[in-house]
């Protein structure tokens, strides 16, 4: 079953929001839906995108943090250290910023749609920035 539907460039998947393990972090996204914004190439990190959101404030703490998301996951950084986040593994992924380490609330994994994963971060690291949007299933 899927809760939300990401159209990342021109890939669409399927998402299903991790309840159960970041209920405040899945309940502040809601709020936001439909999310639109674009994704850019993290380098720093490995293999994922993030959306680069300021100083943009979801009213969460951690729940549910990593450092380490895995391929299709989806992690929302609440601010600090540095500026508030989306980051979205396509492969290994070792979370940081010019700051130093950083740990992500994982709220979000697609459940579809994972064969253009890889494709759509390489053509974001090649190409440049894509849109990307989020909205209920």
């Amino acid at each position: 079953m899927s809760d939300l539907i990401v159209t990342a460039g021109p890939f669409r998947f399927a998402a299903r929001l991790e309840r159960e393990m970041a209920p405040k972090t899945c309940e502040a996204f809601l709020r936001h839906l439909p999310f639109e914004g674009k994704i850019v190439h993290v380098r720093w990190s490995g293999e994922g995108v993030w959306i680069p959101l300021g100083d943009m404030d979801f009213g969460v703490g951690y729940e549910n943090n990593t450092c380490y998301p895995s391929p299709g996951q989806i992690i929302l950084y609440p601010g600090g250290v540095s500026e508030t986040e989306i980051l979205l593994a396509y492969g290994n992924v070792n979370f940081a910023s010019r700051a130093g380490q950083l740990s992500g609330n994982h709220f979000l994994t697609l459940t579809s749609g994972l064969e253009n994963l890889y494709t759509l971060g390489r053509k974001t690291l090649w190409e440049g920035a894509q849109p990307i949007r989020f909205e209920k299933a």
